[in-house]
């Protein structure tokens, strides 16, 4: 039957739909500015559960956002996945963070999307999709420059879309550039990919599926570092 619970946390928008064949049968978000996904995650499941008129046993699967994006929003959401999976003996969907926010993009012939997560400083993780939102360039976390993208904007429209398209915008000038910053990825677009995956039974091992984080994660310097350093 496929009815999938889509979990996304990999960036600021908290957000969790159940979904039968791709149709969203409920869905809830929130997206304030700030991580709020350790508060929210699990009132939000248990809610959308609720209004579909659905019990936890109903469903076929469970479908998370893999990444890239946040490394703490990542872990909350794939640890809830996973313990959800475990608990209900259910299999787990993994979907890309990035193909999430291309699916948010109608494109004409030649044009292309360019999701893009802020990495911190001048960096983002990008990948590049066609008009049919195959994806035509490698996910990688790269500095963005002057220089960025300029061969796929030489060829026509690209559409920047993410919460990393903000400082593109003040680096990329191009007059077929184009920036979508108000774009995030929601488990509504989830369960388009989660479908089609759970069709073809393309099923992560529970046991072992950790987030794609692409780079390693460095804590930040505690305030009171220098003082801690200099006694």
């Amino acid at each position: 039957m496929g009815i999938i619970l889509n979990i996304e946390t990999a960036t600021k928008n908290c957000s969790v739909s159940v979904s039968k064949n791709e149709e969203i049968l409920s869905l809830k978000e929130l997206n304030e500015g700030k991580f709020s996904h350790s508060e929210k995650l699990h009132s939000f499941i248990l809610e959308v559960i609720d209004n579909a008129g659905l019990s936890m046993d109903d469903l076929d699967a469970v479908a998370v956002s893999k990444g890239p994006g946040s490394y703490t929003g990542l872990r909350i959401g794939v640890s809830a996945a996973k313990g959800l999976c475990y608990a209900l003996n259910k299999p787990l969907i993994s979907v890309p963070t990035l193909e999430n926010i291309a699916l948010q993009i109608s494109l004409k012939e030649d044009e292309l999307a360019v999701p893009l997560l802020d990495a911190r400083r001048m960096e983002v993780y990008s990948a590049v999709y066609d008009k049919d939102h195959r994806q035509i360039r490698a996910t990688k976390a790269e500095i963005i420059s002057e220089t960025s993208f300029q061969g796929f904007l030489k060829k026509g429209i690209v559409y920047f879309a993410g919460d990393g398209a903000e400082k593109c915008k003040e680096v990329i000038r191009h007059e077929n550039a184009r920036f979508l910053s108000s774009v995030y990825p929601s488990s509504r677009e989830m369960s388009i990919i989660a479908a089609r995956k759970f069709k073809s039974e393309d099923f992560e091992d529970v046991a072992y599926f950790e987030p794609f984080y692409l780079k390693d994660f460095v804590a930040g310097k505690p305030k009171n570092y220098f003082k801690t350093a200099s006694r």
